[in-house]
C-alpha cells in the first residue's frame, strides 16, 4: 500500500488520492460535528461522499485516517487565512493587527470545525495525534514570525525571546476562546468587537 500525507492508500495516483481525500473530507467534517465521531460510521461517510464502502477503503485504512485529514484540512484552512494576510500587511504593527484580524476571522468562520478538533483528537492514533499538536504549533509560529520581525524592525523593541513565544501562544487561544465561549460572548459582542478589543489589549501589553 502507498501512504499520502501518511495515509495508507491503494491507489498509485497521487492526484486521485488528493481529489478523493477533499472528497471524503467534505463529505465526513459535517457528519462529525452532527453526530460525533464515534456515532458516524464510515459507511456514512461512504454514501456522503458518493463512494462505495469498498472504494473508500482503497483511499484509507480506518475512520481515524478520515479524522486525521479532517483535521489536516481545518489547519490548512486555518493557516492559509493567516498567511494571505501577512501578504497584504502594510508593515509595522499594523501587520501584527492584520495577521491577529484574520485568524480570528477564520476561528469565527470556523468555529465548528476547531470544536471538532479539540473534542475528537483524543480519538486519533499517537501518530495522527502528534501530528494535528505539531500543526497547531506551526500556525502558532506565524505569530512568532511577525512578532520576531517587529522586534528586528525596531517597532517592538523590548520584546523579549520568551516574551514572544508566550504572546504568539497568546493569540492562538484568544482565536480559540471565540470558539469555546461563543456561546457566551456573541450575546455580548460581535466578531468585530471581539478583534477590536482584543487587538488592542494584545498590542498594549506589547508596547
Amino acid at each position: 500500500m502507498r501512504a499520502t500525507k501518511g495515509i495508507p492508500t491503494q491507489i498509485k495516483n497521487p492526484v486521485l488520492v488528493e481529489q478523493r481525500h477533499l472528497q471524503i473530507v467534505d463529505a465526513a467534517v459535517q457528519l462529525f460535528i452532527n453526530q460525533g465521531f464515534h456515532k458516524t460510521t464510515t459507511r456514512q461517510i461512504a454514501r456522503a461522499a458518493g463512494l462505495s464502502i469498498g472504494s473508500l477503503y482503497e483511499y484509507v485504512a480506518s475512520k481515524e485516517d478520515i479524522l486525521y485529514l479532517v483535521c489536516d484540512a481545518i489547519h490548512a484552512e486555518v493557516e492559509r487565512g493567516v498567511s494571505e494576510a501577512m501578504e497584504r500587511a502594510a508593515g509595522g504593527r499594523k501587520s501584527l493587527a492584520e495577521a491577529i484580524r484574520e485568524y480570528f476571522l477564520v476561528c469565527n468562520r470556523m468555529s465548528d470545525h476547531i470544536l471538532l478538533i479539540y473534542q475528537e483528537t483524543q480519538s486519533l492514533p499517537p501518530q495522527w495525534r502528534k501530528k494535528v499538536l505539531e500543526n497547531e504549533v506551526r500556525i502558532t509560529g506565524i505569530f512568532m514570525e511577525v512578532l520576531e520581525g517587529l522586534v528586528s524592525s525596531g517597532d517592538l523593541p523590548h520584546l523579549s525571546d520568551r516574551s514572544m513565544e508566550l504572546m504568539a501562544h497568546n493569540i492562538s487561544v484568544l482565536g480559540h476562546m471565540w470558539t469555546f465561549r461563543r456561546w457566551f460572548l456573541a450575546r455580548h459582542y460581535s466578531i468585530e468587537d471581539y478583534i477590536k478589543f482584543q487587538t488592542e489589549f494584545i498590542l498594549g501589553i506589547a508596547k
